[in-house]
């Protein structure tokens, strides 16, 4: 099967999965939808009638001959149960992130995974802009020398009626953490991809500017990579005005400073001119890096392993938080 012709369904057509939805649709994109699937039956016929496709149940969908993939964008700790069904019925996934809110669940998918032979990757669009390719080159190929620290600042701003609007957002089983789980994840997946694996995290947060949820709108961490630089990494949704996602990373050779993305300041010993970089659609990338992963039965760009490692951090920044002490990611 060439990507020209795979055939994708959906899993959850709310605001992200009707994107997942509008991108499968695009004329550039060698894909196919053929049809959707939600927990509402009515939000599936309206998506469905809209698109020309069929609405189905999740078991309905997944049995089709003519669905080679499947998109889940479903609450986060609902990943598991969803994804590793889709890959026992020999289904490709590509699963928004986080890969689910717990390590155990993770490693579930994974076994999944190797038993089907299947591609799954998890949807992390920020290693898809070009600047972080740039970056990453530039660490792996020393022109910042010795990386010896990194910070990294996700300061935003959510409304209480944010955290209302659905009864999942903001528990553990489900949102599996607040402004780290749910808006930082992509931050923790692109500063390892960057810089390597975590030996340690210490993590202090809390419920500050919100009420009625169980999870945590404010962490601040501070972790030690097995290389030896240290991290600090804030995550927030108190922050009122919404700052620009900031990344600083700091080596005995050069630094680098990106601001929503984009790179502000790129300084190394050795003279090193910035390249231009176009504008991408993050999103779609990853969607055709998805797609040429299956094509030429080659790992997609983020990996199942990649997002646990993700997930591991969390997990590990949570516990810290709760009991005030270093924890090692597992």
């Amino acid at each position: 099967m060439t990507a020209a012709h795979l055939r994708f369904g959906v899993i959850g057509v709310g605001i992200i999965g009707r994107k997942h939805v509008e991108r499968i649709r695009q004329d550039d994109v060698p894909a196919e939808l053929v049809a959707v699937a939600d927990a509402s039956a009515e939000a599936a016929r309206s998506i469905a009638s809209d698109y020309g496709v069929e609405a189905e149940t999740v078991e309905g969908l997944l049995v089709r001959e003519d669905v080679d993939a499947v998109v889940i964008a479903i609450p986060s700790g609902l990943h598991a149960d969803a994804a590793v069904a889709a890959l026992d019925a020999g289904k490709h996934v590509l699963l928004e992130k986080p890969i689910d809110v717990t390590v155990d669940a993770a490693d579930r998918i994974i076994a999944a995974e190797r038993r089907s032979g299947k591609v799954l990757s998890v949807v992390s669009q920020r290693r898809f802009l070009p600047e972080s390719g740039f970056l990453r080159e530039s660490i792996r190929s020393g022109s910042l020398g010795s990386i010896t620290s990194a910070t990294v600042e996700i300061a935003l701003w959510r409304t209480q009626e944010y955290y209302d609007s659905g009864a999942w957002r903001g528990t553990w089983a489900l949102d599996g953490g607040g402004a780290l789980m749910n808006q930082g994840v992509h931050l923790v997946d692109l500063a390892l991809w960057l810089l390597g694996e975590v030996e340690e995290v210490h993590a202090y947060g809390g419920l500050l500017a919100h009420e009625n949820i169980e999870v945590e709108d404010t962490i601040s961490i501070t972790a030690r990579f097995a290389g030896g630089g240290v991290l600090t990494f804030l995550a927030s949704t108190t922050a009122y005005g919404d700052l620009p996602i900031r990344m600083a990373i700091m080596g005995d050779g050069g630094s680098a400073v990106t601001i929503a993305g984009k790179i502000e300041h790129f300084v190394t010993a050795q003279e090193h001119d910035l390249p231009a970089f176009e504008p991408n659609d993050m999103q779609r990338a990853q969607l055709l890096d998805f797609l040429g992963a299956i094509e030429n039965a080659r790992e997609p760009v983020v990996t199942s392993t990649q997002a646990r490692a993700a997930v591991a951090f969390i997990e590990a920044a949570y516990e810290s938080m709760r009991s005030g002490k270093p924890v090692q990611p597992r």
